[in-house]
């Protein structure tokens, strides 16, 4: 077993691959895709020796459990969680050595929703329009993983691997706060509206995945009731349906949308919310003012 792939043993209840993303396509209506939580995607890549573009599984909740078929570095980072190599217990948040034919098991979340597994040399899935990400919303990219599947791993850059000595990593948010910027359809909601978005508390939603973060909480009050015709979406669109409860696009996201947006998130934020689980607390306020 020395060819440079894995198998997945314990595909975990998602776990796709992810980059940066394919930016740049949404006039094809292809969404951005990409590592929700993008900081500690990097983080488990620099662990590992890779460059920052390299691919990466996300896990959600569950972890998964991969057999590298070649002696490989690793790193898991996101949401902290057990890991073991053949039931032995090793670091979370640093660079570990796994046997060829050695299982690697991801454990479930203990805090946070997404975990990130990175293996020197990158997952080597053939890219589509430039990135090799799943994207859930439009097909694009490999499918999420399933038990036996194989994954082809890539050459490790060459040269020494310098371990970084400190790896800060925010933990997964008690509260989450998204800064937000109002517009460019907040003209389509009451005061009354206003107010409720940065005083009301929310709480996020079981329905939350990587199309958007939906909320439970106080409904917003709309002061036009006509149809808004479909224009187009960006990450961090804070959308508001029939229902009244905003909705945060995340990476997947549709590229248009008929229901109008209240607000946009800062994009520094989207990564805390891509770790708040279900019930996590969160707020709305107002972002400064960039001079």
């Amino acid at each position: 077993m020395s060819d440079r792939a894995l198998a997945v043993v314990r595909a975990g209840a998602l776990t796709t691959v992810q980059d940066r993303g394919r930016p740049g396509h949404a006039h094809l209506g292809v969404p951005r895709s990409g590592a929700l939580d993008a900081p500690a995607a990097a983080l488990a890549n620099r662990l590992t020796g890779n460059p920052p573009t390299a691919a990466v599984l996300e896990t959600t909740l569950t972890g998964c459990a991969v057999r590298p078929r070649c002696r490989v570095v690793v790193a898991v980072t996101g949401a902290p969680c057990p890991v073991t190599v053949d039931g032995r217990p090793v670091a979370w948040g640093a660079p570990v050595t796994v046997p060829a034919g050695a299982v690697l098991d991801v454990g479930p979340a203990v805090r946070g929703v997404r975990g990130y597994l990175a293996f020197a040399g990158g997952v080597a899935v053939d890219p589509v329009l430039g990135s090799r990400s799943s994207d859930l919303l439009s097909g694009l990219g490999p499918p999420p993983l399933a038990d036996g599947a194989v994954l082809p791993l890539g050459t490790p850059v060459p040269g020494p691997r310098i371990a970084p000595d400190v790896v800060p990593q925010p933990a997964p948010p008690a509260e989450l706060v998204l800064r937000v910027a109002l517009g460019p359809r907040d003209d389509w909601f009451t005061a009354a509206a206003h107010r409720t978005l940065f005083t009301g508390v929310y709480r996020v939603s079981p329905a939350a995945n990587r199309i958007g973060l939906r909320t439970a909480g106080p409904p917003l009050e709309r002061a036009r009731h006509g149809e808004l015709p479909s224009e187009g979406m960006v990450l961090g669109a804070v959308q508001v349906p029939p229902d009244g409860l905003p909705a945060v696009f995340l990476a997947d996201h549709p590229t248009t949308g008929g229901y109008p947006v209240i607000a946009v998130v800062r994009e520094a934020d989207l990564a805390a919310a891509a770790q708040a689980a279900p019930g996590t607390p969160l707020r709305f306020t107002p972002a400064a003012r960039r001079r």
